[in-house]
């Protein structure tokens, strides 16, 4: 059974590719030509649109926790009783030059 349907599909595409067919002339289509379309004058202007809600204010965030107190620091040494005063250098005199800052 499986070779007969082999080959009668064998036979019946040859057989097919067999048949000549009578030369056709090509067939000629005729397109309509496109129609122009021109745009119409402009519209009317339209309405002004409506404004949007405002949007909700969000909450306040939650205060933080209070630091912690740091150690008392160590007492210092006593002095010698010699005491260390600095004075500041004194200010350089404004430059004469005005072209030079």
């Amino acid at each position: 059974m499986n070779r007969s349907m082999l080959s009668m599909a064998l036979f019946s595409a040859l057989g097919l590719g067999a048949c000549v067919q009578p030369a056709q002339e090509p067939a000629v289509v005729t397109v309509p030509a496109a129609a122009i379309v021109v745009p119409g004058p402009a519209g009317p202007q339209g309405d002004p649109g409506v404004q949007g809600n405002t949007g909700n204010t969000g909450n306040t965030g939650q205060t933080g926790d209070t630091g912690m107190t740091g150690d008392t620091g160590q007492t210092g040494r006593t002095g010698d009783g010699t005491s260390v005063i600095v004075v500041p250098a004194p200010a350089p005199p404004p430059n004469p030059d005005p072209n030079h800052p």
